[in-house]
């Protein structure tokens, strides 16, 4: 007997958004964002992307703008990497879709610029680069694309905590530079709480709750029962009103909670430099 992956999800995404999307192993994450650009085509009802819809009698020949418009970055996306250099790679898939070479090369020379690599890197093999060097490229050739909405799929897996950090103010930074509109799917809480203006959780396939992060991350109680985890400043903010500290809002992020000690108990003897 078939059984349904995902089903009765239902939720908006503004324009330019930021939303992620979280659960655990085996919720339907995965399932859903390949859903988004018709990895994974739905067996009923509908997705629209911008001016896209997909439904279950969407054919192949119509989704070719549509993987243009929406860019998938997967797990571990440097396993992807198959060209001689790098600027080949970067520029693969825009001459894929038609773009003269000459201009497909320069694209590429400005999307290693946008990943933080420099022009030294265009003529190397992409495979005697470090992990994250490698990482950047791949991530380069999907921005190649220039789609309008951004899929990151646990885009920091197996990245150092430094690495993990330069990885999404990378991503925030063209989210708010370039108006990409982002979907990330993490188990990085301090990731959610950090990026993220809205946030979706799956729970077997079906979508259990939607709001911001102060919506989501609003009972500890609850997020036990669906198997996720407090931010880890929230954690601390826990204990401490265990102890009989009350918060006018429960800080999320490391940078909240700072500020809320701060605002409690300021510094005496003027203004240090």
């Amino acid at each position: 007997m078939a059984t349904s992956a995902v089903s009765d999800v239902s939720f908006a995404v503004p324009d330019h958004g930021y939303l992620a999307i979280i659960g655990h192993t085996g919720s339907g994450k995965s399932t859903l964002i390949q859903q988004l650009n018709a990895l994974l085509k739905p067996t009923a009802g509908e997705i629209t992307v911008d001016n896209f819809t997909i439904t279950p009698k969407t054919t192949n020949a119509d989704l070719k703008p549509l993987r243009q418009h929406v860019g998938m970055v997967f797990q571990f996306p440097e396993n992807q990497l198959f060209e001689e250099t790098v600027r080949q790679d970067i520029a693969f898939g825009p001459k894929n879709f038609g773009m003269a070479e000459a201009d497909a090369n320069k694209l590429a020379d400005a999307m290693l610029q946008t990943v933080g690599l420099d022009s030294s890197y265009a003529e190397r093999s992409p495979f005697e680069l470090s992990g994250g060097q490698m990482r950047r490229v791949a991530i380069a050739g999907v921005l190649a694309m220039r789609p309008k909405v951004l899929i990151l799929d646990e885009p920091t897996a197996g990245l150092d905590p430094q690495g993990r950090q330069e990885m999404m103010t990378l991503f925030e930074r063209l989210h708010r530079e370039q108006g990409l509109a982002i979907v990330l799917v993490t188990h990085q809480m301090e990731d959610v709480v950090q990026y993220a203006e809205q946030v979706a959780v799956m729970r077997d396939g079906r979508l259990v709750k939607f709001g911001t992060p102060a919506e989501v991350f609003s009972s500890e109680k609850w997020l036990r029962e669906n198997q996720l985890d407090m931010p880890q400043a929230a954690q601390v903010a826990q204990r401490l009103a265990n102890r009989g500290l009350a918060w006018d809002a429960l800080p999320l992020t490391a940078d909240q909670l700072a500020d809320q000690l701060a605002a409690r108990w300021p510094r005496k003897g003027g203004t240090h430099v």
